[in-house]
């Protein structure tokens, strides 16, 4: 975006142009998006006024690393190495002195006047979660809320991970699993949990966290399918999980309804009623923005701090004979002493009520779901979090272990159950109270820890006050629940990894509140709270939080793992391998709680991640799976380079010289079938001219191409060089490309089909090609088609005119304003036919010229029909020449295609040739449809073959047997590429061996789809060069797509095992 800046009074665009040849303008202020000049923030001296002399270098500053879109700073974009390498030469060469004394000015007066900084966040959707790193205060920055590391992690893990167990179903956790198991129990929640708290914390403190939560941290850490696969079920877990919540405080006001002769219809629908309400005032408190919700947390905090108070307190007020009767007989030895040991019932284990309980742990993400909305969630998660682990399991720790020395397990409730004198009691430690609750062992009792889900509301001081932390525990989770599930799904979905959720990413506010999330969420609320089936969906909820859990612990381990020089967390205390443990035990966890739920989460986890996979998100988030992907090929070329090559393990290697690799689409397309997903292919770019005039061009074409490749599905490699001629620019792919034993083995090139125009130059320049692939020992292949390979004029003019459509629509839309927005669009032709003289439409003939030679350069995209190859194996270079055919009809494309093979044969024992290759391929194992053998291939060719070829070589012969000797001296050395008689008397009998094979083939391979053939080898220094282009030439004329292979004449087939 280009501004005014205070530089000569002119427009000046902050990004330097190449192009031009005065030196950028650079502006230590910036004026826009918001800042003046004099609210620009302080940067640090420039280097000119640090070291006191003239240099476009910059002094290292935060704002050259920020990202595009970044609210809490301006990216700046510091000079290229381009700018630094070629600016004061293009300067000192193209100025005059007087503009050099005006650019000398500029540099002294006021230094160098860089951009400091640049508004380039037009690649951000403006959103204030584009950058969490803050160094403004809120007020400063349109009044975003931001929470410090209490309200916004501590208190919200706090009132999360405090739900209703720990009022209702903890008595009864520790009345089955006993004191000793039941701290276990509660101490092994809180190792999984703070595993998981230390992995996050190193994941989140590896550079600036965003707002999504869990979702953010997997999908930067692990990538996209990862990411995207766990945070949809996640923020799906957290949207049910507020129907779960919500369900528990409409079951405890329906019981207090009950207990009052209050129920509106009947206990089911009034749960549902009253649940419907719940969500839409939670709905409200939510939409009316996360300061009111941030007020309604700390008002149920402190609810739920006196109802935990309110326990302790309890135990130490003497009990009631009501409260004795009732299994209450405050703190004394032999209760803790019975209570110590556990005592499973009704088909009760430890890990089913280990799986009862661990849900009540599971809030430890409470913070990371809204660290959009932190001011510094480096700092504060880990803190938070960790601080709310520890004070919620000494919470459940302490208010378990009071209940269990003060209840005992079983009683009975009534007042007259008292031990009378003379009776003898020993059923529990009650009879030491006088009390006997013997009557327990036979019938089911209502009191006790075992029996009694009130056990809290009996031992507190006051128990109105447990019902009211009864709801704030679940009002509390149900509203961090309602806030995080939208908050993870914007997340998800502003990064566009599920196209079809793009709807959802919009927020709206001033803190980007997901509305649309919010009703969505309140949807599934309302909809799994009228379902009322919530113990079946229990599990498979805590399943996916456990997931969650898994994969955070898994990407630190990851992380740790790839050894990544970007992993650099600035939290220190966690241990890879600890992250790793943390990972398996809360997948053996999700199995403990509910076996086929886990399985489940895992079917649907896979599910995603394959969709995902397939679907290919356009996000580069720098992985740790990129970084281990790295290291895993690294590691195995390295393994490959130690171990020797086998002729059983041989496959194709090409270096394909397609030049920009759309420009030749057959010869890729062929190339590509040959090594799909088995071998090396790097098309090849040769750029003639100056590498210094080239570079640019060079550079771009890289990515573009590469780019290309990937979009269109084509598995290979792009590599391009700047070379003075086609020959010297091959002959580096030659010998540099490739590493260790990813090293092409065969060279890919397209036949010379304008060789007889092309100079003497181009044409040794192209035979010196191969000349050079035989010398460094590369198999060679050479594909000729009739029409031709090369379409890059039909795709320049194919770019041409849809510039010129999109320029016209564009006109268009200026001139008829939106209502043109309802048109259907018009096609290319109708554009341009509608424009007048804009452009020349193509002559009919051209047009057909041009559409033969694309079908023909796109015949091997489609599936080749039923049909033969025809191998024709005349010359052993090792057996390449029928490997790769053999490796098409592998293919799905070609497998309805069948070979066959021809050979050369003498005409006395054409049977015995034909049973020897026969017993050669069924060793080889290669499946063929027929062998012929050719036994007249040193027949001579006829006189119309033979005037063809010799018009083909006429203007390049010297005929200087009809000349004289001074003559023909003097042609000899003005035009030493021309062919000799003497070379053609030389060669002769070679030379009619390729016009007598091009009879042979059109007489028996015309029908082929695709025909091979033994390439000829021109020895060095021997056959002139345009003579060895006539045999190619003649060799595969009019012919169907032909290509020409000769091996290395080393072994590439074997019939050992």
């Amino acid at each position: 975006m280009e501004h005014y800046a205070s530089v000569r009074g002119e427009h000046v665009n902050p990004v330097f142009e190449a192009s031009k040849d005065d030196p950028p303008h650079y502006d230590d202020g910036f004026s826009g998006n918001g800042y003046s000049n004099a609210e620009h923030r302080d940067l640090r001296p420039s280097v000119v006024s640090a070291f006191g002399h003239n240099t476009l270098d910059r002094a290292p500053n935060i704002d050259f690393y920020r990202n595009a879109g970044s609210v809490s700073g301006h990216r700046a974009i510091r000079p290229s190495l381009q700018e630094l390498h070629d600016m004061f030469q293009k300067v000192s060469v193209n100025l005059s002195p007087a503009t050099e004394l005006g650019a000398s000015l500029l540099i002294t007066n006021g230094g160098l006047s860089i951009d400091d900084t640049v508004d380039d966040r037009d690649d951000s959707d403006g959103m204030p979660t584009d950058d969490a790193e803050s160094v403004l205060p809120p007020e400063e920055k349109g009044g975003f809320v931001k929470f410090g590391w209490i309200k916004g992690v501590l208190v919200r893990c706090m009132l999360n991970i405090w739900g209703v167990m720990l009022f209702i179903r903890l008595s009864w956790v520790f009345g089955q699993a006993g004191a000793g198991l039941g701290v276990v129990i509660v101490l092994l929640s809180i190792v999984v949990t703070s595993v998981t708290c230390l992995s996050m914390s190193a994941i989140c403190t590896n550079g600036v966290v965003r707002g999504g939560g869990a979702y953010y941290l997997i999908s930067r850490s692990l990538g996209p399918e990862f990411g995207g696969s766990i945070g949809l079920i996640f923020a799906f877990a957290n949207a049910v999980a507020v129907a779960m919540y919500v369900v528990g405080f409409a079951e405890t006001v329906v019981d207090l309804l009950e207990e009052n002769n209050a129920i509106m219809v009947d206990q089911q629908n009034d749960i549902r009623i009253v649940g419907c309400i719940t969500v839409v005032l939670l709905l409200g408190i939510s939409v009316a923005g996360m300061e009111w919700e941030a007020k309604a947390q700390i008002f149920l905090l402190i609810i739920l701090l006196v109802a935990i108070a309110n326990v302790f307190i309890g135990t130490v007020i003497p009990a009631t004979k009501d409260k004795n009767s009732k299994g209450f007989f405050n703190y004394h030895e032999s209760i803790i002493s019975e209570n110590f040991l556990p005592e499973f019932r009704d088909g009760e284990t430890f890990f089913s009520v280990f799986a009862i309980f661990f849900p009540a742990a599971t809030g430890i993400l409470a913070g990371a779901n809204i660290s959009g909305d932190l001011k510094d969630p480096q700092a504060a998660l880990p803190k938070g979090t960790l601080l709310a682990i520890f004070i919620t399991g000494i919470t459940y720790l302490g208010v378990a272990l009071c209940v269990t020395a003060t209840v005992v397990r079983d009683a009975t409730g009534n007042l007259n159950d008292t031990i009378v004198e003379g009776m003898s009691c020993n059923f529990s430690a009650a009879c030491d109270f006088g009390y006997d609750f013997s009557a327990c062992a036979t019938k089911k009792c209502s009191f006790g820890l075992m029996n009694n889900f009130q056990v809290m509301t009996m031992v507190s001081g006051f128990g109105p006050l447990i019902i009211a932390g009864t709801f704030s525990a679940t009002l509390s989770s149900a509203l961090a629940s309602l806030v995080s599930a939208p908050k993870v799904f914007q997340a998800l979905c502003k990064d566009n990894i599920y196209q079809g959720l793009k709807f959802f990413a919009k927020g709206h506010g001033k803190n980007n509140e997901p509305i649309r999330g919010y009703v969505l969420t309140f949807i599934i609320a309302v909809a799994f709270i009228l379902i009322a089936e919530l113990n079946t969906i229990a599990p498979i909820i805590s399943n996916f939080f456990l997931a969650s859990y898994a994969l955070i612990n898994f990407s630190c381990f990851h992380a740790s793992y790839a050894k990544s020089p970007g992993w650099r967390p600035a939290y220190k205390y966690y241990n890879m391998w600890l992250s790793l443990f943390g990972a398996l035990l809360c997948c053996v966890v999700m199995f403990v709680i509910n076996w086929w739920a886990a399985l489940l989460t895992y079917g649907i986890e896979l599910l995603l991640y394959i969709y995902v996979t397939v679907k290919k998100p356009d996000v580069n988030w720098g992985s740790s799976t990129q970084a281990v992907t790295f290291i895993s090929a690294v590691n195995n070329t390295l393994v490959l380079s130690g171990v020797d090559e086998h002729v059983k393990n041989f496959r194709p290697q090409c270096i394909v010289l397609t030049g920009a690799p759309k420009t030749r689409p057959a010869l890729l397309d062929l190339a590509h079938s040959l090594t799909k997903n088995y071998g090396l292919c790097i098309t090849c770019e040769i750029f003639i001219g100056s590498r210094t005039d080239k570079l640019q061009e060079l550079n771009t074409n890289l990515e573009s191409h590469q780019a290309w490749l990937r979009s269109n599905k084509r598995k290979a490699f792009y590599a391009a060089v700047a070379s003075d001629s086609l020959r010297n620019g091959s002959l580096s792919f030659l010998q540099a490309a490739g590493l260790g034993r990813l090293k092409p083995n065969t060279l890919m090139i397209g036949f010379k089909r304008d060789w007889r125009a092309a100079g003497a130059a181009a044409i040794q320049g192209y035979v010196g090609i191969l000349h050079d692939a035989f010398d460094f020992e590369y198999g060679t292949v050479v594909l000729r088609i009739s029409q031709g390979l090369d379409i890059s004029h039909v795709i320049k003019e194919m770019e041409r005119l849809l510039t010129m459509e999109q320029q016209a629509e564009s006109e268009d839309l200026r001139e008829g304003g939106k209502g043109l927005f309802r048109l259907s669009r018009k096609s290319s032709k109708q554009v341009l036919t509608t424009k007048g003289p804009a452009t020349l439409p193509q002559s009919a003939e051209m047009a057909k010229v041009n559409q033969r030679l694309v079908d023909a350069s796109t015949q091997f995209q489609k599936k080749i029909g039923k049909g033969t190859i025809d191998v024709w194996w005349l010359f052993d270079d090792g057996g390449l020449t029928l490997l790769l055919p053999y490796i098409l009809t592998t293919r799905k494309k070609w497998k309805d295609c069948k070979l066959r093979v021809f050979i050369a044969g003498q005409p006395g024992r054409i049977q015995q040739d034909k049973e020897e290759m026969e017993s050669l391929l069924k060793k080889f194992r290669i499946k063929y449809a027929e062998i012929s053998v050719v036994s007249d291939v040193s027949v001579r060719p006829s006189s119309e073959s033979m005037k063809v070829f010799e018009d083909m070589i006429e203007p390049f012969r010297l005929h200087e047997g009809t000349k004289e000797m001074a003559q023909a001296e003097s042609l000899r050395k003005d035009s030493p590429w021309k062919i000799s008689d003497a070379e053609l008397e030389t060669f002769e009998e070679k030379t009619n061996l390729q016009i007598r094979l091009n009879e042979l083939l059109q007489e028996s391979s015309r029908a082929a789809k695709l025909i091979i053939v033994s390439m000829p080898i021109a020895r060095k220094e021997s056959v002139p060069d345009h003579l060895y282009m006539a045999w190619l030439d003649i060799l595969t004329k009019n012919l169907p797509p032909t290509l020409l292979i000769r091996g290395n004449h080393k072994s590439v087939l074997t019939f050992y095992s």
